[in-house]
């Protein structure tokens, strides 16, 4: 058996960061993502790729098959790092075959033979025994409470169980990122952003929709508030939002605009309220607001000033108390009073091939009212909703990195059972060298996704981390796709019967290159403006 070579891959890891790196320094010289889109797109790719080959090493070195996945993973990654500048080496700026001194490493951690050794081999994740404990404690609930009901939900459309909510509660998974001093568990550092990914990962391989994405929405509320709340909201929102008292929804995205948040036209407005007290009315609609319905508040960015000439200058964010919905539409009004109108909150779910049980609305607001106070930052926050947002994009995309992890790890565990007990012209599945290959595949491009999500955590438990937790969301979430497509192939027919859930994890998979940053726009807006920023400074 082929024994693996850390120097080695640690000189391929280092050719190919050079060819990445000359390829970035001619786009920055050229015009730059906007005028080669094609390239930079997949130069972040890239570059996203050797970064995580590059977080393995010091996995590698831990045993001989953290050692394997490492060189297996290296390998891989300069494959598709050839294919991609095949026939564009003179778009790339570089000269042919720049890659063709890598190909015996390549020869020897791609052979078929050396893959399929590693089919049934998840490798250790060497977490602390603290996280540990996480992962275990975690683990359980996913197999016991949240697992149970998926099927359920998913088929159905159904709504998240109101148990599992509760259960989460009362196990602090929502105080996570709440500081200690209101209510929660977060004490900074490295237990913060390592035990979010852990969780996150665990929930996520039970349900991505009724589990690992329960999380996000008032983390972000409670970043948001953290980074630019008054303490006045500080200490009215965050022990609520820890317990679970208080769920959020994030009412961002509108019809017309996505990503591009500069242009929304959702207003808000001065206007006195019930016993005249000071607030505003927010007209206009949003849409994709995931678990709107259910949530108790919609953390809402609003334009605050009509002169669009500002645009994200003139973008304020707000909490905005809702009622409680259920199902898959819902209406509420607020009573008159005084010289105030009664507004009105309606939303419909949108229809969705995965990702079910939050549901995501379209909610259209007509003159809802919201107390002044609940401006986040108050006067002080005018004009800041974009910066408040900003606090957890990459924290999000971090977690969503996570959750990617758990769908792929659901999908190999699937595949790998269906493998083992499935017997095809008189042999079992898994003994036939291409589901193995497949099977080995998949390990590998989890623990990679996996070790770089911990390697990212420790960076911004640190305050750094920014462009690497774009990078970890880009390739894991492309990795997942793969990973629940060829676990659905694995189980032929069957994973596309809906009794089997490789056949959710498939389309649920799907979602993740689309939300909390559609892939493209996070590769050339982000990874790619970075990296030529960085290439010009």
């Amino acid at each position: 058996m082929t024994a693996p070579d850390l120097h080695a891959a640690a000189d391929v890891i280092e050719l190919a960061q050079g060819v990445v790196g000359k390829a970035i320094r001619h786009l920055a010289a050229n015009g730059g993502p906007d005028r080669h889109q094609t390239l930079a797109y997949d130069l972040a790719h890239a570059a996203a790729q050797v970064e995580t080959a590059r977080s393995l090493l010091d996995y590698g070195g831990k045993g001989e098959v953290e050692a394997k996945i490492t060189c297996a993973f290296t390998a891989d990654m300069v494959h598709d790092l050839i294919s991609r500048l095949a026939g564009r080496e003179a778009l790339w700026g570089l000269e042919v075959a720049p890659l063709k001194s890598a190909h015996p490493f390549l020869a020897t951690y791609r052979d078929p033979a050396f893959i399929a050794s590693l089919a049934n081999t998840a490798g250790p994740r060497h977490l602390d025994s603290e996280f540990e404990m996480v992962q275990d404690t975690f683990r359980s609930f996913a197999d016991n409470e949240i697992k149970p009901r998926a099927e359920h939900v998913h088929r159905y459309n159904e709504d998240v169980p109101e148990e599992i909510i509760a259960g989460l509660a009362e196990m602090g998974v929502f105080g996570l990122s709440v500081p200690a001093e209101y209510g929660g568990y977060s004490e900074g550092g490295d237990g913060e952003y390592i035990g979010m990914v852990v969780a996150t990962e665990e929930l996520s391989r039970g349900s991505l929709g009724i589990g690992g994405s329960l999380i996000t929405r008032p983390e972000i509320l409670t970043r948001a508030l953290v980074h630019g709340g008054t303490e006045e909201q500080k200490q009215q929102w965050l022990p609520k939002l820890a317990t679970a008292e208080v769920m959020a929804a994030v009412a961002v995205t509108e019809p017309d605009y996505g990503s591009d948040v500069a242009g929304l036209k959702v207003t808000a407005t001065r206007a006195t309220g019930p016993g005249g007290a000071d607030g505003w009315v927010i007209n206009g609609v949003k849409t994709w607001c995931t678990f709107g319905g259910r949530a108790d508040v919609l953390m809402l960015l609003a334009r605050t000033d009509p002169d669009r000439s500002k645009t994200h200058r003139g973008l304020s964010m707000f909490i905005v108390p809702k009622p409680r919905g259920t199902g898959h539409g819902f209406e509420f009004t607020q009573d008159a009073d005084g010289g105030f109108a009664g507004g009105k909150l309606e939303g419909r779910a949108i229809d969705t091939i995965g990702y079910r049980g939050m549901h995501s609305y379209e909610i259209a607001l007509d003159n809802w009212w919201v107390p002044a106070e609940n401006l986040i930052g108050g006067d002080a926050g005018l004009g800041k909703g974009v910066y408040y947002q900003m606090q957890d994009f990459e924290n999000v995309r971090l977690q969503t990195a996570a959750r990617a992890v758990g769908v792929m790890q659901a999908a190999y565990e699937a595949a790998l059972d269906y493998a083992q007990n499935r017997t095809v012209f008189g042999s079992s599945i898994i003994d036939y060298e291409l589901t193995q290959v497949k099977l080995g595949r998949m390990a590998v491009l989890i623990q990679a996704g996996r070790q770089f999500s911990y390697a990212v955590a420790r960076l911004m438990a640190k305050g750094e981390g920014a462009m690497e937790a774009s990078m970890v969301k880009a390739y894991v979430c492309k990795a997942a796709e793969w990973v629940a497509r060829e676990a659905m192939q694995i189980h032929g027919g069957f994973g596309y019967a809906e009794e089997y859930s490789v056949s959710r994890l498939y389309v649920d998979a799907r979602v993740l290159s689309i939300f909390e940053g559609a892939d493209e726009t996070l590769c050339l807006k982000v990874i790619a403006r970075r990296l030529c920023d960085n290439a010009n400074a």
